[in-house]
């Protein structure tokens, strides 16, 4: 017989056979949550923050192109491989880098959904903009804020791994629509830690918390970060969120499932009193 965590295509009721189940066994001491697609709805990344970007990113140079920040992100964004992959679509090359070459690859980047540290400081840079000024206000599924509560109350540490960066994070919870939620959380990494389906950065991650691999519970929505962190000896379960991408009948058989957060509301410290 098929466990409840491995039993697809139970619809509305996998949510209360996990739930039982995540109670009653489950410990951690770190909730390490990834933002889109498990705290943040994909569409909000994809049709809000991403054109806010792209729409933006020539006015946020030309307005800050001579601030060391600024130097120091056109820098780095001229280091990366995509550069040169960049350069040759173009008919013509700049002789100067400006900002108009500048802002045509970073709107490729966005275009190609490729997730570039330098791109992602920028971004985060013109999306605080948008957040002091109004235009932009983070979202979070509605069972998120409980949850932070309920984990914080019970002694957990609430940690957050997202390919943004650190700025772009605190942003979406600092500002979000159910306000500052950043007090509920002690730490972030971005790709400066190593990307997220790799299983050193996990390690990486568990090394900086100062907490063993398996007392630390990793929520995503991708397999493959899901099958990074659990060969780092994370524990790891994926999001079935409204917009996420399909999982195959594998995927489901293979990892733990839930819809949203609220089985894992009642998540407690690890049972063993006598481990540091």
């Amino acid at each position: 017989m098929l466990s409840p965590w491995k039993t697809p295509n139970l619809g509305d009721n996998i949510n209360l056979l996990i739930g039982a189940m995540t109670t009653s066994e489950r410990g951690a001491k770190v909730v390490l949550v990834d933002i889109e697609g498990t705290t943040t709805s994909i569409s909000f990344v994809h049709d809000v923050l991403f054109p806010y970007a792209k729409e933006n990113v020539e006015k946020f140079l030309r307005e800050s192109w001579e601030r060391d920040d600024t130097k120091q992100i056109v820098q780095d964004l001229q280091q990366v491989h995509q550069f040169t992959d960049y350069k040759d679509t173009l008919n013509t090359t700049p002789a100067n880098v400006d900002v108009g070459l500048i802002s045509g690859f970073v709107r490729y980047l966005i275009d190609q959904d490729l997730k570039v540290t330098p791109m992602k400081t920028l971004q985060g840079l013109i999306w605080a903009q948008g957040y002091a000024n109004g235009e932009l206000k983070g979202h979070v599924y509605e069972d998120v804020p409980a949850a932070f509560q309920a984990w914080c109350a019970a002694g957990l540490r609430i940690a957050v791994y997202s390919s943004g960066s650190v700025a772009a994070q605190k942003l979406i919870f600092g500002n979000s629509i159910a306000g500052n939620l950043q007090p509920y959380l002690s730490d972030y990494f971005d790709t400066h830690v190593g990307h997220k389906q790799e299983k050193q950065s996990y390690e990486n991650i568990a090394n900086i918390l100062t907490e063993k691999p398996e007392h630390i519970l990793f929520l995503t929505d991708i397999p493959g970060e899901a099958a990074a962190a659990r060969s780092a000896g994370l524990q790891a379960i994926i999001l079935q969120r409204p917009g996420n991408a399909a999982l195959t009948d594998d995927q489901k058989c293979s990892f733990d499932l839930i819809t949203d957060f609220k089985p894992l509301q009642s998540l407690k410290l690890p049972e063993n009193k006598h481990v540091a």
